[in-house]
């Protein structure tokens, strides 16, 4: 969750028009790594203890909304990568104000999943 927080954030400030190329060589550095060395392994970690839930558990309503949802956030860390990527590239052609939008996303959905966490309301 934490990538899937702070890498949006960055695109916010990598958007930005005024950037120096250093700024923006630094900020793909921050980004690579972040998806590589963090969000890459948090996610595959994820689905492992999420299917092995699964297994163990059986499929409850509530277990099956709290994978529907971490199947969103799923979409979303692809997204990030193609952002990533188009960065990487100097393609990017989204102002700031979108990540600034789209950064909200990942931390709505971990609200929700708290809640059928705590309260399994079904």
């Amino acid at each position: 969750m934490a990538g899937l927080l702070y890498l949006p954030r960055i695109f916010v400030y990598h958007a930005e028009e005024d950037i120096k190329k250093e700024t923006s060589e630094t900020f793909k550095i921050m980004e690579k790594k972040l998806f590589n060395i963090i969000m890459m392994p948090a996610f595959i970690f994820t689905w492992i203890s999420g299917l092995s839930m699964l297994y163990y558990i059986g499929l409850d309503f509530w277990l099956f909304m709290k994978i529907f949802f971490v199947l969103l956030l799923t979409i979303y860390h692809f997204i990030c990568r193609k952002w990533l990527l188009s960065f990487a590239n100097d393609k990017n052609k989204i102002k700031s104000k979108f990540f600034r939008i789209t950064n909200e996303i990942p931390a709505f959905i971990l609200i929700l999943i708290i809640i059928l966490v705590v309260f399994k309301p079904f």
